[in-house]
């Protein structure tokens, strides 16, 4: 019970702050219609509720299940069938990834079905699987990371030369969206579980970060190799209208119909491969089998709940918000409010709580969550106060600020203690869950259908790409502060 209370705490206290903002906004610079807003206020109730039991069974089903699956693979001590693990597994975390689902259907609306959902789906996956298993060879093999991301972020720059602007914004959104709810936690899990069974315990600690960030670089790369092959460019984007914008209840039981089979389909895959691993290799006992269904039962019941709540709820007042107030005459608005939203919004993404927690007790307390959460607030904040400007200012493309982005971050990379490295490029990821998949996207492409010489489908997207960078940076700064503080103080700079 007191799990429970703490949990609801938590997520009570992170999305009161973004009602209050959106009913500060209804009552002041954006007056929004009776039935949208009565929508968006169930759907915080049903986020509330979704997120808590979502969190409540990450905990006890989908984390132990990873963990499992860590230690199981660590203990073959075989590389290739590490490979093959993380293959499958990669595949199947990424299909069952909701903000990925979410993703894909704004690209296949916008897009008029030009890019389908279910393409960048599997596309997606396939990116994701391949370097889930590079990711976990590095850490059979003791690979540097800041090398290996160096590496990657070398061809995907490379790549990026010739990709289409559409496709570029598209891709960087999809290696955000990827790293969402679901997957962080499973990836993380999987990572601790193969690294923890290491002799150097600091090379462990190390270890567990880094496989979230070397994952999503999978979204990038695959989703540029499909825009080179199919050669498809210079599609327009149109945002579409809600056709139930004067009903309240019918959203909802639309998008609960539509939730259901998805995340069933999501969930079924890694439920099946625990299934088979308990029989072949775990061999749990019945209690903490038990506990672990409940846990993906419980995964199931809140990431229904959760999706009906934003998907209903939460769309259309981000996209409502976006276009009103970037036709407002004064253009700084729309850049503080995305500002605002961005410091508030990565308090409601539920992939962080997993993620700072982790990191506070991977480095026995020395880095507090709370100075994690601030560095990861200003951050997210800055990105989306900077993708508001590039859609102001047409000529501003999304490369001109994620080709410097990421040469820092790579430079910082060799200067930060290399735990915090792994921290930071995972806390990308962690960044842009479904509430940067949702809100904070519908108010840029509101934003974008507003302003004129703006294109929805190039300017709206790109904003998960920029949450998911400016952590990099963000984290690496403050390891560095860590390191210049441990070095006066004589303590152990821990990870260096």
């Amino acid at each position: 019970m007191n799990v429970i209370i703490t949990k609801f705490k938590e997520v009570l206290l992170s999305v009161i702050p973004i009602t209050i903002i959106v009913l500060i906004l209804n009552f002041t610079l954006t007056p929004l219609e009776t039935p949208i807003l009565i929508r968006f206020l169930i759907g915080a109730v049903l986020l509330i509720i979704g997120l808590t039991i979502f969190l409540i069974g990450v905990d006890i089903g989908i984390t132990p299940i990873g963990n499992n699956m860590g230690g199981a693979l660590a203990k073959t001590n075989k590389l290739w069938f590490v490979i093959i693990a993380g293959l499958i597994l990669g595949f199947f975390i990424s299909v069952a990834e909701p903000d990925l689902h979410i993703l894909a259907g704004q690209v296949d609306t916008v897009s008029s079905g030009l890019i389908s959902k279910e393409s960048i789906v599997v596309i997606v996956s396939i990116g994701i699987a391949i370097m889930l298993s590079i990711g976990l060879g590095r850490i059979v093999y003791n690979f540097p990371l800041y090398k290996l991301l160096s590496l990657i972020y070398g061809i995907v720059f490379i790549f990026a030369c010739i990709t289409s602007r559409e496709f570029l914004a598209i891709s960087f959104d999809a290696s955000g969206a990827t790293t969402g709810a679901l997957t962080v936690p499973f990836i993380l899990a999987l990572a601790i579980g193969v690294s923890k069974l290491k002799k150097d315990s600091k090379a462990s600690e190390k270890d567990s970060f880094g496989l979230v960030a070397i994952a999503s670089t999978g979204a990038i790369l695959s989703v540029m190799i499909m825009s080179i092959i199919s050669k498809t460019d210079k599609i327009t984007g149109v945002l579409e209208t809600e056709s139930l914008s004067n009903s309240i209840i019918l959203p909802f039981v639309h998008e609960f119909f539509k939730a259901v089979p998805e995340v069933i389909v999501a969930l079924l895959p890694i439920l099946a491969l625990f299934l088979a691993a308990q029989k072949i290799s775990f061999k749990l006992s019945k209690r903490e089998v038990r506990k672990i269904l409940f846990g993906v039962l419980f995964t199931f019941t809140g990431l229904v709940i959760f999706l009906v709540g934003v998907n209903a709820g939460f769309m259309q007042v981000g996209s409502a918000i976006g276009y009103s107030i970037a036709s407002l005459d004064n253009r700084m608005y729309v850049i503080l409010v995305g500002f605002i939203l961005g410091v508030v919004i990565i308090l409601a993404e539920p992939a962080v709580y997993v993620l700072t927690h982790q990191i506070e007790d991977v480095t026995s307390g020395y880095v507090k969550r709370g100075v994690v959460m601030f560095a990861l607030a200003i951050g997210v904040g800055i990105a989306i106060a900077l993708s508001v400007i590039r859609i102001l200012i047409p000529e501003l493309q999304l490369w001109q600020y994620l080709l410097p982005g990421y040469i820092i971050s790579i430079a910082l990379s060799y200067l930060a203690p290399k735990l915090f490295v792994g921290i930071a490029f995972d806390s990308g990821g962690v960044a842009s869950g479904p509430m940067t998949a949702t809100f904070i996207l519908a108010y840029t492409q509101g934003a974008a259908e507003a302003v004129e010489g703006a294109n929805v489908l190039v300017d709206g997207f790109g904003v998960i790409a920029m949450v998911a960078m400016t952590p990099l940076i963000a984290l690496q700064i403050l390891g560095l502060i860590f390191k210049i503080k441990s070095r006066k103080g004589g303590l152990d700079n821990n990870g260096n």
